[in-house]
């Protein structure tokens, strides 16, 4: 009995430790602007050079040190995901909801009939300095008042969608 005891303890102990460091991994925490590393700073600069600094986040994923930051530039929002030596490796930018082609548009709408659309991101993965468009991030809400995230690709490939905490992955 005392070694299925100490057997529970272990799994428990186990399950809690990977838990707690897959937490860790996912944790932003706020880097007010001066103290980013400098090569985040200056490429921030140099690609968004009219841009104005508003906020910082650090994070953990797969083990690496990433850096959020947030400009504002000609009024809109767009967040830069980097390395710590500076390599941008996302890049996010606020558009209007005009501006979301219109395969993309018909997608939601045949998924979310009669739904408001709220707000729109444009979201580019970064390769060797050159951004190549992956998809849009659409948020909106339902006839029935549910508010709803969408990822849809350029062609209106809705990739995932996701509700109240919920990630729905699209067949």
């Amino acid at each position: 009995m005392n070694a299925f005891r100490l057997s529970t303890a272990i799994v428990i102990l186990f399950t809690a430790g990977f838990a707690g460091h897959i937490m860790a991994e996912e944790a932003e925490v706020a880097v007010p602007l001066e103290k980013l590393p400098k090569a985040v700073t200056a490429a921030v600069k140099k690609a968004f050079s009219k841009a104005t600094l508003v906020s910082a986040l650090q994070k953990k994923e797969d083990g690496e040190t990433l850096y959020e930051v947030t400009v504002k530039e000609n009024g809109k929002r767009i967040e830069i995901t980097l390395e710590e030596d500076g390599e941008i490796e996302e890049i996010e930018k606020e558009i209007d909801l005009k501006d979301l082609p219109k395969a993309v548009t018909d997608a939601l709408k045949a998924k979310f009939p009669q739904a408001t659309l709220k707000s729109a991101e444009a979201e580019y993965d970064v390769d060797d300095g050159k951004q190549e468009l992956e998809s849009y991030e659409v948020k909106l809400v339902t006839a029935d008042q549910k508010k709803v995230e969408a990822k849809v690709k350029p062609d209106g490939t809705i990739v995932s969608t996701e509700d109240d905490g919920e990630d729905k992955k699209s067949p």
